[in-house]
């Protein structure tokens, strides 16, 4: 049986909690966006938080219940960057050890700060080889899993999202939210249909990792053979049970988007909004602009940016390609 959904006495005890090493990231209006919609267009900025991602909010959230002995053993996460990088922050703000295990493809840069952080790397050759290495790591050495989407207290820890832009945005019909494996859909939903139950919440996956089209198509978690997008931080190869059936249950609508259409996005940022983000943070955007734009016409709307841990030389290679 799986746990019950977080509710708003839960989410707002641990926004405060967290507030210790969190900030509350900013909301703005963006103009060049409302050009195209003809509506207000709120956007939430959380790739100003701590280690540039929503990650830390979850990473946090799970290592905050650890027990004695589990903080001892010390912490594992499996990730392309942004949750192996939030959970070397958290680790290392609480003094755990953590181990972090991300594919070969993974940025350097990425790799760079969670060794600033004092995690320890290691490396797969691709998503399901690392998620096999940490959960030997787990047997072995007694670690204790940081999972990057699933379990009650990530999707808390994502819902104090949720609770922050319901108490920053006035009035709005729909929010965005990027999904990779559904941790942070999964917050967000929640937390807005507790506080803004007509709102609508619009999820959106990148082509080549759409695993919760797959599972909503299907009616139980499902997974991918590959992985196969540019937005690799959104590249979850599976869908788990908690995380699944809170989007299932919160989410109105899941969209999806092309390798182009993220890169689209991506310049739109640059050029007019003046913001240079990575594929998944620009992945609300790209929705917005393709196959949600006559859908949230004229209507306000919030779009999750979600994060962005990008170095130049990975800008440039995305800044140089053909969009299709």
């Amino acid at each position: 049986m799986l746990a019950p959904s977080p509710g708003l006495a839960e989410i707002r005890a641990l926004r405060l909690v967290l507030a210790r090493w969190l900030v509350n990231t900013p909301v703005v209006r963006c103009p060049a966006l409302e050009a195209v919609t003809a509506a207000p267009v709120h956007a939430k900025l959380e790739f100003l938080q701590r280690t540039s991602t929503f990650k830390p909010r979850g990473a946090l959230a799970v290592m905050l219940e650890l027990d004695d002995r589990q903080r001892a053993a010390g912490v594992v996460a499996v990730s392309a960057g942004n949750h192996a990088i939030a959970t070397a922050y958290a680790a290392s703000e609480l003094g755990i050890s953590a181990k972090v295990v991300m594919p070969d493809s993974s940025s350097p840069a990425r790799v760079e700060r969670c060794r600033h952080y004092g995690a320890e790397i290691l490396t797969a050759a691709d998503a399901h080889q690392a998620f096999a290495l940490a959960e030997r790591i787990v047997r072995e050495e007694g670690r204790y899993l940081v999972h990057p989407f699933e379990g009650p207290r990530t999707s808390l820890g994502t819902a104090t999202l949720g609770m922050e832009i319901c108490e920053q945005v006035g009035q709005f019909d729909a929010v965005i939210v990027p999904i990779g494996g559904g941790g942070l859909c999964s917050g967000i939903a929640t937390a807005v249909k507790l506080m803004r139950p007509g709102v609508q919440v619009y999820g959106v996956e990148p082509v080549g990792a759409d695993t919760m089209h797959r599972s909503f198509a299907k009616g139980s978690p499902q997974a991918i053979d590959k992985v196969n997008t540019i937005a690799d931080s959104l590249g979850a190869p599976f869908a788990l049970p908690y995380s699944y059936a809170l989007c299932r249950a919160h989410t109105d609508r899941l969209v999806r988007v092309s390798d182009g259409e993220l890169r689209n996005a991506m310049r739109f940022l640059f050029h007019e909004v003046k913001l240079a983000v990575e594929a998944a943070c620009a992945a609300s955007t790209a929705a917005l602009l393709g196959p949600l734009l006559e859908t949230v016409r004229g209507r306000p709307v919030v779009i999750v940016m979600c994060g962005s841990n990008i170095d130049w030389a990975m800008y440039e290679r995305h800044a140089e390609l053909e969009t299709g």
